[in-house]
């Protein structure tokens, strides 16, 4: 399976990921300042649900290249690797809405979880992304690589609803933090965007 030291670089790289404030933080904010604490928390758990749906559809996809060649799934690395350093530089120069909660309108927990699953199902930028992010962290001579897309995808879960349970808990107190501080927002984009290329770039230059 996976090997301790590239297990504990996923779950170091996934945590600075899901608890920087991105886009499923500031919706599950949102929701949780707009409609209560318990809609959030259906809206984590919808982002989780399309989270899955994005990690089947990546053990597929990657198992069928590794089956494929193994010359091809190198290539496919690079090109994640490249796609993440993309994700990092739009992520350095875009800018944040101030406020999270901004135009959010009170629905029921039942509509937020299905609303977030959708989104995060139709998200193309999710599917690159989990198409780009999780072969990096797979070595077929580890063994079955459909084990091991299976664990580093439960866990990216795992830890995503984490955090976005632990916003939504927080949203009230930390809506109220980051409307009065909106540098913290324009910051995290450059934050995130820095992880993202540091990883591109590493796991690029490790096959040479």
């Amino acid at each position: 399976m996976i090997d301790l030291t590239t297990l504990i670089a996923y779950i170091a790289v996934v945590l600075g990921f899901v608890f920087i404030p991105g886009p499923a933080t500031l919706l599950t904010i949102a929701r949780a300042t707009s409609s209560g604490t318990k809609v959030g928390i259906a809206t984590g758990a919808g982002i989780a649900a399309g989270d899955v749906f994005h990690t089947v559809m990546a053990m597929i996809g990657i198992s069928a290249i590794i089956a494929a060649s193994a010359t091809l799934f190198s290539v496919i690395k690079y090109i994640g690797a490249a796609y993440l350093v993309y994700l990092g530089i739009r992520a350095i120069i875009e800018k944040t809405p101030a406020n999270p909660a901004a135009g959010a309108l009170a629905i029921s927990a039942g509509k937020a979880f299905r609303q977030a699953v959708l989104t995060e199902v139709l998200n193309p930028k999710t599917a690159l992304f989990f198409l780009a992010f999780l072969p990096q962290f797979v070595r077929p001579e580890n063994g079955s690589v459909m084990l091991q897309m299976t664990a580093l995808g439960v866990i990216f879960v795992i830890l995503g609803l984490f955090s976005t349970v632990v916003f939504a808990v927080s949203a009230g107190r930390l809506g109220t933090f980051l409307r009065r501080n909106p540098s913290v927002l324009r910051l995290q984009g450059k934050v995130v965007g820095g992880i993202y290329c540091a990883l591109g770039v590493r796991l690029a230059l490790q096959q040479r």
